[in-house]
């Protein structure tokens, strides 16, 4: 089809009768899989994404695509060896059950895969203060130690969110860090200005500390 659609629900009403109950099965029966996935349009079809996109399904005059990428459909090949396949996609006939279970089956798959992936791309890290995370940027703040009361109530929590990454992004997350550094040293950081200073010799002093000379 060659409108364009907004969303899912749309999508199916554009359909007739028929075709409509067979798209809601196929709807519901990935919602049922995949109940934490999100719902949209991608490439003009309906669409759901968890850890990226998961499965797509389209309606044509004959049949309805499902697409759940290659790997998607090499895992379940035995399965679908009834339905003429391409390489990441395979056609259910309009006039035959869509077989629904196989379906769940493919989706969990791919929820999973999706997570694996989405595991890999990210390193393990382990903090000053014991703590393990993964993380794909290269920010060296724990997001553990980041939730803690004591972090909170800091100074950074006195600093506006520019600065206060700023200071992060450089492992300066207390007093005793802090005092490592020369004023001038940390003006050069991007997102502080000299409004910020007052702040932090404020904090230094009251730890008995000061900036580096």
């Amino acid at each position: 089809m060659e409108a364009s659609f907004n969303d899912t629900e749309s999508y199916i009403n554009s359909f007739p009768e028929d075709v409509r109950l067979i798209l809601q099965q196929l709807r519901s029966a990935i919602k049922e899989a995949a109940p934490e996935a999100e719902e949209t349009i991608k490439y003009a079809m309906p669409t759901y994404v968890q850890y990226g996109n998961v499965v797509h399904f389209a309606a044509y005059k004959n049949h309805i695509g499902f697409y759940a990428t290659p790997t998607g459909h090499a895992a379940f090949e035995k399965e679908l060896s009834a339905y003429k396949s391409g390489k990441g996609s395979v056609q259910f006939p309009i006039d035959q059950p869509v077989p629904l279970d196989v379906v769940k089956e493919i989706v969990r798959f791919r929820v999973l895969e999706n997570k694996e992936k989405s595991k890999k791309k990210k390193t393990l890290r382990t903090c000053k203060n014991g703590h393990q995370y993964h993380k794909s940027s290269d920010c060296p703040v724990c997001p553990v130690c980041e939730k803690e009361p004591a972090r909170r109530e800091n100074f950074l929590s006195l600093l506006g969110a520019p600065a206060r990454r700023a200071l992060e992004g450089k492992g300066i997350i207390n007093e005793e860090t802090l005092s490592q550094y020369k004023e001038k040293e940390i003006l050069q950081l991007h997102g502080l200005g000299r409004s910020s200073l007052p702040v932090l010799r404020e904090a230094l002093s009251k730890k008995g500390l000061s900036f580096n000379e």
